[in-house]
């Protein structure tokens, strides 16, 4: 069972940047999926959440408006479209699957850094 984040890096204020989340040895479309991020000297934060057939979003408000989570059942995969993306979005982001919510988890990433800066 392995996921796997790409996409991360630098990226300036007010840009845009696409995250991917491929995962293999297990059926993503049985299970909920969510981004969560980790700023430096700060703890684990929720960002968003998608339903397993995709039906359903949440976001956290201070990514709500800006940030897009989708999935490609097909391709076994997960996306997250950062647009206008902030000093304060700064983080390690990690993928994360879990199968009966999208707050509990039965497997993560190892994560992918992104750095919003001019």
């Amino acid at each position: 069972v392995q996921l796997v984040e790409s996409g991360g890096g630098l990226v300036q204020p007010g840009g845009s940047l696409r995250l991917s989340c491929a995962a293999s040895g297990f059926t993503l479309s049985n299970y909920y999926m969510s981004w969560v991020r980790q700023a430096p000297g700060k703890g684990l934060e929720w960002v968003s959440g998608i339903y397993s057939d995709g039906s359903t979003a949440y976001y956290a408000d201070s990514v709500k408006g800006r940030f897009t989570i989708s999935r490609d059942n097909a391709k076994n995969t997960m996306y997250l479209q950062m647009s206008s993306p902030k000093s304060e979005d700064t983080a390690l982001y990690y993928c994360a699957a879990g199968y009966y919510t999208v707050y509990v988890y039965n497997f993560w990433g190892q994560g992918t850094q992104v750095t919003v800066s001019s």
